[in-house]
C-alpha cells in the first residue's frame, strides 16, 4: 500500500515545523512549541476527509483497535467475532483486552460472512468485527442488521481500506467505532500510528484519556490532571502526526491513481478464461490498493502465483501460506503461547476450537491472488505489467 511511496517535500516541510520548535509530544509544552499542533491537525483533517464527528490518533494501528475495545467496553467474559482472514492484531487487540475472539469464515468479499457470523453469536457475544481488507468492504448493510437485531456493538477494522467506502458513507465511520492504520505501508503513512474514529462522543472522550495513561486533558497543567480511569500511553509523536498531515493531504489523488492502475490490471485478467474476481459489496467504494481474484483450484492458485514471482511480477501475494494473514499459519493463537498467563477462559476457548472447521474460508483463501496496485507506475508501466501477467496466468491454466 502506497504512503511510503510518497515522502517529498510536502512531509519534509512539516517534520521541519515540530523539529524547528524542539517539541517531539504532542501535550504540553504550549509556550515552546510556537503554535505547532501536528496531532491537533490531523485529527480535524481526520474527521473532515472522513465526515466523522471524532478522532484520536494513537501510535498504531494496533493500539486504535486496543483502545476502541477499551472505550466500547470490551473485556473480561465478553466474545469478539472477526474473520479467519485478517492481521494477527486483531485477535491480539482482543486478547489484551482480556476478551475472547471467536474467528467465522470470511466469502467471497474476502470479509465476514454475515450468515457466518449469526452463526456464531451467544449470550456472551459483545463485538462483531469486520475487517475491510485488501482495500475493499465487507457486507456492512447486512452486518449492521445483525448488531442491531442482537443488540451488539460493530467495530470497523479498515487499516487496509483507508478512502474506502460503502454506500458513500467512508468505511471506518459506518459502526459504532472504527479504526485505521498509518504504518509505512498503509494508504497514507506517518511512519507509525493509528487512529480510533467515532461518532460516539463518550467512546472518544475516553479515548482521550486512555490513550495518554487516563490523563483527563482537563486545565493546562499537566501535572495537575486526575485520571479518572486507568489508561496506557498509546500517544502518537508530532513527528509521526507531521507525516500524516503532509500524506492525507495526497489521499484523492492516490485513491484516483490506484483505481486508474487497478482498472488496467482488471480489463487484461478479464479476457483469460478461468479467473474470476472477489466480491465487492459497492464496487465504487472500492480504495483499489489491491485486485484480488481467484482461480479455479488451490493447486492452480499455487502454481500461478510461483508463476508470477518466477516471471519478475512481484507484488503479488498468497495469503494461504501467509503467516501474518492467515488462520491456517496462526500457530500462536492455536497453541495459546504467550509471556504472561492468559485468561483461562480465553485458553479453554482456544482449546476447544475446531481450527480445521473454516473448510468455506480454505476454499476461497486458497484459490485467491491478491495483486498490489503501485502507484509509481506509468500507464504504459501497468499496460505492459497486466498483459504479462494475463499471459503468465493464461499458461498456467
Amino acid at each position: 500500500m502506497p504512503g511510503f511511496e510518497f515522502f517529498g517535500a510536502e512531509e519534509r516541510k512539516e517534520v521541519n515545523d515540530v523539529l524547528e520548535t524542539g517539541i517531539l509530544m504532542r501535550y504540553g509544552f504550549d509556550a515552546m512549541r510556537n503554535n505547532q499542533w501536528k496531532a491537533k491537525e490531523l485529527e480535524k483533517a481526520i474527521q473532515d476527509t472522513f465526515q466523522v464527528q471524532h478522532a484520536q490518533l494513537t501510535s498504531s494501528g494496533t493500539t486504535a483497535l486496543s483502545t476502541a475495545m477499551a472505550v466500547m467496553g470490551v473485556g473480561y467474559g465478553d466474545e469478539v467475532i472477526m474473520p479467519t482472514f485478517t492481521f494477527v492484531a486483531s485477535f491480539e487487540a482482543i486478547i489484551a483486552a482480556g476478551a475472547i475472539p471467536v474467528l467465522v469464515d470470511v466469502d467471497e468479499t474476502l470479509c465476514l460472512d454475515p450468515k457466518a457470523v449469526e452463526a456464531a453469536i451467544t449470550p456472551k457475544t459483545k463485538m462483531v468485527m469486520p475487517v475491510h481488507m485488501c482495500g475493499s468492504m465487507a457486507q456492512m448493510d447486512e452486518l449492521m442488521a445483525i448488531c442491531e437485531k442482537h443488540d451488539l456493538l460493530l467495530l470497523e477494522d479498515a487499516c487496509q481500506a483507508i478512502g474506502g467506502s460503502f454506500n458513500g458513507q467512508k468505511l471506518g465511520t459506518i459502526g459504532h467505532g472504527g479504526t485505521f492504520s498509518f504504518d509505512f505501508v498503509k494508504t497514507i503513512t506517518c511512519g507509525e500510528g493509528g487512529a480510533f474514529l467515532t461518532n460516539n462522543k463518550e467512546f472518544y472522550t475516553h479515548a482521550d484519556h486512555y490513550t495518554d495513561h487516563g490523563h483527563d486533558h482537563i486545565g493546562t497543567d499537566r501535572g495537575a490532571e486526575s485520571h479518572p480511569f486507568l489508561g496506557y500511553n498509546f500517544r502518537i509523536s508530532e513527528l509521526h502526526a507531521a507525516v500524516g498531515l503532509a500524506q492525507i493531504r495526497k489521499l484523492d489523488s492516490i485513491l484516483a491513481t490506484q483505481r486508474k492502475h487497478n482498472a488496467i490490471i482488471k480489463a487484461a485478467l478479464q479476457k483469460v478464461e478461468g479467473i474470476s474476481f472477489r466480491r465487492i459489496p459497492d464496487p465504487q467504494g472500492d480504495n483499489a490498493s489491491f485486485l484480488s481474484f481467484f482461480l479455479p483450484t488451490e493447486d492452480l492458485a499455487r502454481a500461478a502465483h510461483k508463476a508470477l514471482l518466477s516471471n519478475g511480477l512481484g507484488g503479488n501475494f498468497y495469503w494461504y501460506d501467509n503467516n501474518w494473514h492467515y488462520i491456517k499459519k496462526w500457530d500462536h493463537l492455536k497453541n495459546a503461547t504467550s509471556l504472561f498467563p492468559l485468561n483461562p477462559a480465553l485458553v479453554d476457548a482456544i482449546k476447544n476450537t475446531d481450527f480445521n472447521a473454516f473448510q468455506q474460508s480454505d476454499k476461497i483463501i486458497g484459490r485467491t491472488i491478491s495483486s498490489l496496485i503501485n502507484l509509481n507506475w506509468t500507464e504504459e508501466q501497468a499496460h505492459e505489467r497486466a498483459e504479462k501477467m494475463a499471459q503468465t496466468i493464461a499458461s498456467v491454466l
